[in-house]
């Protein structure tokens, strides 16, 4: 599956800081959880990315 195809399954995003000083991002669906740690300076980055990725969107 890539970035362009559809899918049926619906997950719940959660993201916020740990108590380690990580970011997590907890994508959790039916019959499964995916905890994602970064670092600060990761998810600045990741932030960034969604964020072009969202101006590219409206472009189209």
């Amino acid at each position: 599956m890539g970035i362009n195809s559809a899918s049926d399954i619906e997950a719940n995003l959660q993201i916020g800081p740990t108590s380690s000083g990580m970011v997590r991002l907890y994508i959790e669906g039916n019959g499964f959880e995916v905890p994602m740690d970064f670092e600060p300076e990761e998810a600045e980055e990741i932030a960034e990315e969604i964020r072009a990725a969202a101006a590219a969107a409206r472009a189209k």
